[in-house]
């Protein structure tokens, strides 16, 4: 009988009663039904995934619960309230969970004020279906909270299709400090130590560098527990970022998770040891993680330039031919990318060319090998924010650490 439910709640069309065959299922013995489950887990109906991985919660197999976090985060509205209510009937951490997402949107000007004035001005308004500054308004005053709202809206659903937006207490002049995090299918969650993320334009990283300025051994500690603790809450299984804002007194808050392997993850890599790509197929594969906590070590310093095809000064978009190119190299530098001489940059794409890399024992020696890679590298026919991280390299500021978000307006 199981088994038919099972059927039931794959391929009926009616979304409801396809609901009904699982939450029964999970009301049941298993009987079985546990391998066929886990088989369902991976289909691309979300609604049916979401399902299945309650069933198994209910017979006591949690490792499907990310299928449903995952879908709180960023399935379509429909799917991240049924998330909500699925995590909420589980109970415990998962509860939890489920009322953050269901509070998570703001619904219109009224709520935005009764919000904004709870949490006090200046506030920041955050699109909730995506991020990269699109649909975020920063507000100071009351009066203008509401053109702000309807605003961040409108871009919101332009960008991400979603029109749902959030709103925050707005941290002044905060680092970007972000956990990378691995979880296993059995229950094991790590850290890998932090990536500083300041250095922005545009709510863009342009640069990141690990180990955090910033960070003494007693405040790293405290963030990467906090970042594997998140995870456990939520059930979650893969590669992960948790991302925080620093204030100046070292009070952090979280920001968001970003559930991939990103961009700056091979300053990470360079530190630690640990290839994050290897890794995450294995974990994806049902491998156990390859390391415990107390074995992550992290040796020397790294930085990460992301080189993009832009004009240094106004950072507009800088699309064409490339004529001309000198790549760097030598010990502790690495550099990730696909171009070549001859290559056309499109206006259609990001314009990140490069990624250049350099490992020392260091952070001193770290910018000084990378000022000399970005002396080596030369990009022709088209423009480059290569003189911009040569400035950045030299700047009294950075090399003393002390960054921020709005570093970079020095420069512009």
């Amino acid at each position: 009988a199981v088994l038919d439910l099972a059927e039931v709640g794959i391929n009926d069309p009616d979304a409801r009663v396809r609901q009904a065959a699982f939450l029964a299922i999970g009301e049941t013995p298993a009987y079985g039904a546990d391998q066929l489950l886990r088989q369902v887990l991976l289909t691309d109906v979300p609604d049916v995934g979401m399902y299945a991985a309650y069933a198994l919660a209910r017979h006591g197999d949690t490792s499907g619960i990310s299928r449903i976090t995952l879908e709180m985060k960023g399935g379509d509205k429909k799917n991240r309230f049924t998330a909500a209510w699925l995590l909420g009937q589980l109970g415990g951490r998962a509860n939890a969970a489920a009322s953050d997402a269901l509070a998570r949107a703001v619904a219109d000007e009224k709520e935005a004020l009764e919000v904004s004035k709870r949490i006090g001005f200046p506030v920041l308004i955050k699109a909730a279906a995506g991020g990269g500054g699109r649909g975020m308004k920063l507000v100071h005053t009351q009066a203008s909270l509401g053109s702000a709202f309807n605003t961040a809206k409108t871009e919101a659903l332009a960008a991400f299709g979603d029109g749902e937006v959030f709103i925050e207490r707005f941290c002044e002049l905060p680092r970007h400090i972000e956990i990378q995090v691995m979880a296993d299918e059995h229950g094991n969650i790590i850290h890998l130590g932090e990536r500083e993320c300041s250095i922005q334009r545009r709510h863009q990283k342009i640069l990141e560098e690990c180990p955090s300025p910033a960070l003494d051994p007693r405040l790293r500690q405290k963030m990467g527990e906090a970042a594997v603790k998140l995870a456990k809450g939520i059930g979650y299984t893969n590669i992960g970022t948790v991302e925080f804002l620093l204030d100046k007194n070292k009070n952090f808050y979280f920001m968001e998770m970003n559930t991939r392997v990103q961009v700056e993850h091979p300053v990470t890599e360079m530190v630690t040891g640990i290839d994050l790509v290897k890794s995450q197929i294995q974990i994806a594969l049902g491998e156990k993680l390859p390391i415990k906590q107390k074995n992550v070590s992290m040796k020397g310093h790294s930085i990460e330039c992301r080189i993009n095809a832009e004009d240094p000064k106004s950072f507009m978009p800088c699309p064409g031919k490339i004529t001309e190119l000198i790549l760097p190299g030598g010990l502790g530098v690495r550099l990730d990318s696909a171009i070549y001489c001859g290559y056309t940059v499109t206006p259609h794409y990001d314009n990140l060319l490069a990624k250049l890399i350099v490992h020392a024992e260091t952070r001193e020696e770290a910018i000084a090998r990378m000022t000399r890679a970005l002396e080596e590298f030369h990009i022709g026919g088209i423009k480059t924010n290569i003189p911009l991280h040569l400035k950045i390299m030299r700047d009294h500021d950075f090399i003393a650490g002390k960054t921020n978000i709005d570093f970079l307006s020095r420069f512009t």
